[in-house]
């Protein structure tokens, strides 16, 4: 790792205003009105930094900085003269999250997640999820939707912003090589028909079994909440409900468990259609 080059001066309080406004992009009024959110980690920052990510500035704490992660994100940091500020461990413990102590936490340009500015080819494989509320949540779909190589995720009428924080941290960084959108429900919806995208929903109640579905095409796989699931708004003749088989006491699995369910399944479905198999 090479040695800081005239580092700024060692920042030791966190009344210090860059701190202080970096610290505010933990609430999402915040975030939105600076267009800016908070990355922690050295893996997430530097996947970040991998994936062309306007960032702003970074806070480094150089005693703290170990292991791979923290040595290539720094470099890149460094290589990329992207503006830094040292800071002490105690200040670095106000920034990080939950006690997250690698040494690295980066702002960032929050991406557009406008649905008119998605781009999705010709036979994409979608995720579609309504009104996610936990950031965590909505981080371990993403993940999942990278592990997938998904086209795209969609949020249809959000309940947090997909650069929450803490979804990217649930994302282990993976959010900035995805291809993100967020829409009202009715908008994402008239823009998969638009596009003769077809649809199937996740719904408890479903008479097909999702392995019995075909999942290839163009898709888009659309989960809702555990609580709540999907508003009536997926229903209609062009849309296929399928479900989960549950053999125990429970109706329902996590979003992110169903997602990963459903997008493995129609991964696995046009791979077996790419090799020509019955």
């Amino acid at each position: 790792m090479d040695a800081m080059a005239s580092p700024a001066p060692l920042i030791t309080s966190s009344a210090n205003p860059r701190v202080r406004a970096a610290v505010g992009l933990r609430d999402r009024r915040e975030r939105d009105r600076a267009g800016l959110t908070i990355v922690d980690g050295a893996r997430e920052v530097r996947r970040t930094l991998d994936a062309g990510v306007d960032v702003v500035e970074a806070f480094v704490c150089e005693s703290l900085l170990a292991g791979a992660d923290a040595r290539a994100a720094f470099d890149l940091i460094v290589a990329r003269d992207v503006p830094r500020c040292s800071v002490s461990e105690s200040v670095f413990a106000k920034l990080a999250f939950g006690g997250r102590a690698e040494g690295l936490v980066a702002i960032v340009r929050v991406p557009s997640t406008d649905l008119g500015d998605l781009e999705v080819g010709s036979h994409p494989l979608l995720l579609v999820i309504e009104g996610v509320e936990k950031p965590g949540n909505v981080g371990a779909v993403l993940r999942t939707a990278d592990g997938a190589c998904l086209d795209a995720v969609i949020a249809a009428s959000p309940a947090t912003d997909l650069y929450n924080p803490n979804a990217i941290r649930a994302s282990a960084g993976t959010i900035f090589g995805l291809a993100l959108a967020s829409a009202p429900t009715d908008v994402v919806l008239a823009w998969l028909r638009a596009r003769e995208i077809r649809i199937v929903t996740a719904r408890v109640e479903a008479e097909l079994v999702y392995t019995e579905a075909d999942l290839t095409g163009p898709l888009a796989i659309v989960l809702g909440t555990e609580s709540d699931g999907l508003t009536p708004v997926w229903d209609g003749p062009d849309i296929t409900p399928i479900r989960i088989p549950m053999a125990g006491r429970a109706d329902s699995l996590n979003v992110s468990i169903s997602a990963a369910i459903l997008a493995y399944e129609a991964r696995r479905q046009r791979d077996i259609g790419s090799r020509g198999r019955p």
